[in-house]
């Protein structure tokens, strides 16, 4: 199979992770490509449905204890957020640091759109200049720990639970990541989902309208798009079930028929037996025992731990030591 067109940085990775992921004896995806612009604004469909309390629990908190969470923090302090989607959980944190100095805050996400509405959600608020970066996560925040002046205390915002999409090893060892562009007393505010009953779980990653479904989807849909791949999205179905021995929902594309599928860009042909399944996404749960430990083994203290009342989710303070 040969290349086609023109091959971007970018789209070059892409297809690599494509053909790595696709080629192991469990197919797999990894999860950060599900936002691109059109899965971005799926996401935030889904964090607006009734079955997915988790986004709103976290505005709640932001909401009713951001000055608290500012004042625990020293300054002066810039802002960095990873993954940081529309703005809108944010605007709390800016707001009550506004309120205090003025601060500089850097957007990280790969998705361009997804910098655009945090752009029009933020850009207005006083004392708070915004410049974007759409990359990783880590190369994001290490632009962005070089931009610090001296006596600058960096403030790390990773509110949207994506904690929970890594393997804990993996996520241990990307916080440890974090904790190395840290100074001692620079922060993290993490999001944690906290465990629930299993029917609540699956029902928010099955909801009945199909946005999940239709997000999950359009990672297919993605393939097709930027690597020239001739998936037929009507022979996938979505599943998202609770694994009980590891505490996660896995989300999957399941093979209805057997077929083959051509991707170009990643030169692969790439075969599939009905029910065979693509692993998209994982989404683990914690306690909050568990997450202080973290902490702990990741180069921080728990500075203070704030839990909603309606869904079972925290906002995490902790402190680099």
């Amino acid at each position: 199979m040969r290349i086609q067109g023109i091959i971007t940085p970018a789209t070059a990775a892409f297809a690599q992770d494509v053909r790595e992921g696709l080629l192991k004896p469990q197919k797999e995806l990894p999860s950060k490509y599900l936002y691109d612009d059109i899965g971005s604004e799926l996401f935030e469909v889904i964090t607006l449905l009734p079955e997915y309390g988790l986004s709103r629990a976290g505005h709640r908190l932001l909401q009713r204890y951001a000055d608290d969470i500012v004042s625990r923090v020293p300054g002066p302090m810039l802002v960095a957020e990873l993954g940081s989607g529309s703005g809108k959980r944010t605007r709390w944190i800016l707001e009550a640091i506004s309120r205090r100095q003025f601060t500089r805050y850097y957007p990280i996400d790969i998705s361009g759109a997804a910098l655009a509405r945090s752009r029009s959600e933020l850009g207005e608020i006083p004392f708070v200049s915004l410049v974007g970066f759409e990359r990783d996560y880590l190369d994001g925040l290490l632009e962005v720990a070089a931009r610090r002046h001296n006596g600058d205390h960096l403030l790390v915002l990773f509110l949207g639970s994506t904690i929970g999409n890594f393997d804990r090893p993996a996520g241990e060892a990307f916080l440890r990541e974090v904790r190395r562009m840290l100074r001692p007393e620079d922060s993290l505010l993490l999001a944690t989902d906290i465990e629930q009953p299993i029917h609540e779980l699956e029902l928010a990653y099955n909801d009945p309208l199909g946005i999940t479904a239709a997000f999950n989807l359009n990672l297919l849909g993605r393939i097709n798009r930027e690597l020239d791949a001739n998936f037929d999205l009507a022979k996938f179905e979505h599943l998202a079930p609770y694994n009980v021995r590891e505490r996660r929902i896995e989300m999957h594309l399941r093979a209805r028929v057997a077929h083959t599928v051509e991707i170009p860009k990643a030169e692969l042909e790439v075969s599939f037996q009905a029910g065979e399944t693509i692993w998209t996404e994982s989404s683990h749960k914690f306690d909050l025992e568990e997450v202080r430990q973290m902490a702990a083994r990741t180069g921080f203290r728990c500075e203070a731990q704030w839990v909603d009342a309606e869904w079972p989710f925290a906002q995490n303070l902790w402190i680099a030591v």
